[in-house]
């Protein structure tokens, strides 16, 4: 989730408020859904992909992929380039329209019904490959920026924080590893401490599902280390979708009982643990073989 989409999601966000308060509730009557929702778990599954189907110009990106994650799992999604993975994100966000299939936040929420800049306020964030963050304001103040999406950067930055706020940033400033770097300019950070930030500026936001695009690229051994500690801390408070072809990091997030999905022409080719995913003969053969 970009800078730029934190505000326009905020901004759309009001707007939806303030015209359903002036219709008495008429604009929620339309046919689709308005503003943010809370998804409802309690049948314990945080996203539902069913049957969804992507083409183009002919080529199946993805077809009648089908896959559930659970509320509080951190699931591995692997697969060659090609596979799918970077077009179910599209999806899952709204970037993507598919022309069938069926995808919902918990049991309640048609995400097919919302625009991309909803679903990021409905509690689904989603970090890129390289990371985005406003590279001339400090890691504090992007992290208050993202606390307070729901406000103009502008107003953001001129508003006083209160005393939870601040716990709030320190406790996060604390969790991304970045405490010593909190008054240093983003643009100064390292590629992997940029990615922290950006972790960290969607954990602000309290996302129940955060999708995580190959988040270990470009960082070095001990910052590839350190995220697999970062992610493992925040199993069981957030479902969490990290894709990645690093195997080594792989191993070190699932350690040997989380599920893996090896995505293969955009379908789920094997589901297992990481060593059962390993001695599949078809993903040696379309995989890790190559």
């Amino acid at each position: 989730m970009t800078p730029e989409l934190f505000e326009r999601g905020a901004r759309i966000r009001r707007e939806h408020e303030e015209r359903a308060a002036s219709s008495g509730g008429r604009e929620a009557s339309r046919g689709r859904v308005v503003g943010p929702r809370a998804p409802d778990f309690a049948h314990g599954v945080a996203l539902y992909v069913d049957d969804v189907t992507v083409s183009f110009d002919g080529f199946k990106a993805l077809d009648a992929l089908s896959l559930a994650i659970d509320v509080g799992e951190l699931r591995c999604i692997v697969g060659p380039n090609g596979a799918g993975k970077t077009t179910m994100m599209d999806v899952i966000t709204g970037k993507t329209r598919p022309e069938a299939g069926r995808v919902h936040f918990g049991s309640n929420i048609d995400l097919l019904r919302l625009a991309e800049s909803d679903i990021a306020q409905i509690g689904i964030g989603r970090k890129f490959q390289k990371p985005t963050v406003y590279e001339r304001l400090t890691v504090f103040e992007n992290l208050e920026l993202a606390l307070k999406a729901d406000r103009s950067a502008r107003a953001s930055l001129f508003s006083r924080l209160s005393g939870e706020q601040l716990d709030r940033i320190g406790a996060m400033l604390v969790l991304v590893h970045l405490v010593r770097d909190a008054q240093r300019p983003a643009g100064l950070l390292s590629h992997g401490q940029k990615q922290w930030l950006e972790i960290g500026m969607l954990l602000m936001q309290d996302p129940a599902l955060l999708l995580l695009d190959e988040p270990v690229a470009g960082m070095t051994d001990e910052e590839t280390e350190r995220t697999a500690e970062l992610f493992l801390s925040l199993e069981g408070h957030h479902s969490l979708v990290v894709v990645e072809h690093d195997m080594h990091f792989i191993e070190q997030l699932t350690q040997g009982r989380r599920k893996v999905t090896v995505l293969h022409e955009g379908r789920v080719l094997a589901e297992g643990t990481l060593a059962e995913v390993q001695a599949n003969e078809q993903v040696v053969e379309v995989y890790l073989g190559r």
